[in-house]
């Protein structure tokens, strides 16, 4: 009996040490916090307003006479834009973007142009402008991206009529309005609206500063009544500058992918 005893008290310890075991807490190990991953590939456009200014080297001449008499002049102006566009990109590493886009400005960017040899003074505009080119950026986060930017820049500047500069009386001579083609660089930063905390999955919003620079153009006056040349020209070479912030909407985002880095 007694050995039925002690055979009893043992298997008794036994089952209760290996239920103690079985219910003991057990720990596993966390997982490793996902990050969203962002694809920047695909297509894009986007709309947006700025400002601009403008500087042109200007020279008078009385036309026929040789070299004449001549008078160098820097001028200016400035005013605002509209811009719409489109583009696509590339992202070809897990940093780098390489993309192309066109692009178009309108508004006014508005200035003085004078002919100081007849005493004549007018208003002269950037009306628009277009542009097509690239662009390579680095992701400094995985949705913001720092780029530079050039290509080919068109523009259209508009016809004046001239007042007298003593008087402000207006005079029946004009200029014709024009075109300008040339080159721009620049560069800008795009991100996506969720880092101010929008939720709006493919919308971004990019600030790019812009430096255009075109070719030489002779302004040739001419008189109202019969669109004669009086025998002066204007030669006239603008530089320039705008700043501009978009809205951007990607077609492929769709918001973030669950990955790990």
């Amino acid at each position: 009996m007694k050995k039925l005893l002690v055979a009893f008290s043992a298997l008794a310890a036994f089952t209760g040490s290996a239920m103690a075991a079985d219910m003991a807490p057990r720990y596993a190990k966390a997982p490793p916090p996902v990050v969203p991953v962002y694809n920047w590939t695909g297509f894009y456009i986007f709309g947006g307003a700025g400002g601009g200014i403008w500087d042109a080297s200007t020279n008078t001449r009385v036309t026929g006479t040789g070299n004449g008499l001549s008078i160098n002049q820097t001028q200016g102006g400035d005013g605002w834009f509209g811009t719409v566009g489109a583009g696509y990109d590339w992202q070809f590493s897990s940093n780098w973007v390489f993309g192309i886009f066109g692009d178009g400005q309108f508004g006014s960017l508005r200035g003085t142009i004078q002919d100081p040899v007849f005493g004549w003074t007018s208003t002269i505009k950037m009306q628009d402008a277009w542009a097509g080119g690239a662009r390579l950026g680095y992701l400094v986060a995985p949705n913001v991206l720092s780029y530079v930017n050039g290509g080919y820049s068109g523009s259209h500047w508009s016809g004046t009529n001239f007042l007298n500069t003593f008087s402000g009386f207006s005079i029946p001579f004009h200029t014709n309005s024009f075109n300008r083609n040339g080159a721009f660089v620049g560069g800008g930063v795009e991100n996506n609206l969720n880092i101010f905390g929008i939720n709006a999955p493919g919308w971004f919003m990019k600030t790019e500063y812009r430096a255009a620079y075109y070719g030489r153009q002779n302004i040739t006056e001419f008189v109202n009544t019969t669109n004669l040349p009086t025998g002066h020209d204007i030669s006239f070479q603008p530089w320039v500058q705008t700043i501009s912030t978009s809205l951007v909407y990607r077609f492929n985002w769709g918001g973030p992918a669950v990955g790990h880095y």
